[in-house]
């Protein structure tokens, strides 16, 4: 059996990636370019891709092909229903990074709520030490406690923050894009009211058809102007040049960013334009990336490849 694992640079360096190699061949390939796709799964059994795209073009010409394995949750980027048609099954692992992404969330929240970036620079260039007090009164901060956090997407990531902001003593609302999560443990409100009385927003939520282009400008608006707005979800729920406008005519005290509309970001990008980047805590989509996170994709990788075996043994 021949395992091809397409984009292996996208789980950086790992210390089981040697779990493969029981299956039988296994070949990994930093990138795969679309042009290449086709050489390097043309007598592969299994395709593992995290972002490479697999369409019907590429399945019709890889006649080997038994199982598509996706190092995400998502699996946008296969043509599933085909695959199924020609009865290869595609398996994606989902619950692997919740702990790192929430852990990143926090940070982010963390970060923005206490004016971090700012307290550390005021002391980097030297500035404290021409202070006449002990203490300097910068850009105010406040206490998490007693605030609301408004998660949007409870899902097992939005609840993993959620119960860390409650360990602060805040309190929790979620929105349900989907309108079908009823969660008894927090209160469900409308997008609107969460918006509007939120002092923390938290956005996990996965980019369909209900929430792309979810948070524009006549919603960031409602936002209360010392609240601050934390995307850990997808690019594309948040419209990056209403956001950016939001925070340059500060409707809204600040912003952190883990994902965007394009991955990697482009040069031109208007979140690059943000008149006031101490505002803004920008991370590239790596919230996920944990060592521990990414160990666990692998094996759980490795445990679909397993299962596959053995169901047709």
């Amino acid at each position: 059996m021949k395992i091809a694992f397409l984009d292996a640079k996208t789980m950086g360096q790992v210390p089981n990636f040697h779990v493969f190699e029981k299956f039988g061949d296994f070949v990994s390939y930093p990138i795969t370019k679309p042009e290449e796709r086709l050489a390097h799964l043309k007598d592969a059994d299994v395709a593992i891709t995290c972002k490479v795209v697999i369409d019907r073009s590429i399945i019709d010409a890889c006649p080997n092909l038994k199982l598509i394995c996706v190092a995400a949750t998502g699996t946008n980027n296969v043509d599933v229903e085909y695959a199924l048609s020609k009865d290869i099954p595609v398996k994606n692992v989902a619950n692997y990074s919740t702990e790192s992404v929430a852990q990143i969330t926090l940070g982010i929240i963390l970060s923005l709520v206490n004016r971090l970036n700012y307290f550390d620079r005021y002391v980097k260039t030297g500035a404290y030490t021409q202070s006449d007090m002990f203490t300097h009164y910068g850009p105010e901060f406040y206490e998490l406690n007693g605030k609301r956090a408004g998660i949007i997407g409870l899902g097992n990531i939005g609840k993993r923050v959620a119960r860390l902001l409650e360990a602060f003593g805040m309190e929790i609302v979620y929105y349900s894009a989907s309108g079908k999560n009823n969660n008894n443990d927090y209160l469900r409100v409308e997008l609107e009211e969460l918006l509007a009385t939120s002092d923390i927003v938290s956005i996990h939520s996965a980019l369909n058809d209900q929430t792309t282009n979810l948070i524009t400008l006549p919603r960031l608006r409602l936002m209360k102007p010392t609240a601050f707005l934390v995307n850990a979800g997808r690019g594309g729920i948040i419209n990056e040049h209403d956001l950016v406008e939001a925070l340059n005519h500060h409707y809204i005290a600040g912003a952190g960013l883990d994902v965007y509309e394009r991955e990697p970001m482009s040069c031109d990008s208007p979140i690059l334009k943000v008149t006031c980047p101490e505002r803004l805590i920008l991370t590239p989509h790596a919230a996920w990336t944990s060592i521990e996170a990414r160990t666990t994709l692998i094996n759980r990788i490795a445990e679909n490849i397993a299962d596959f075996l053995n169901q047709n043994a």
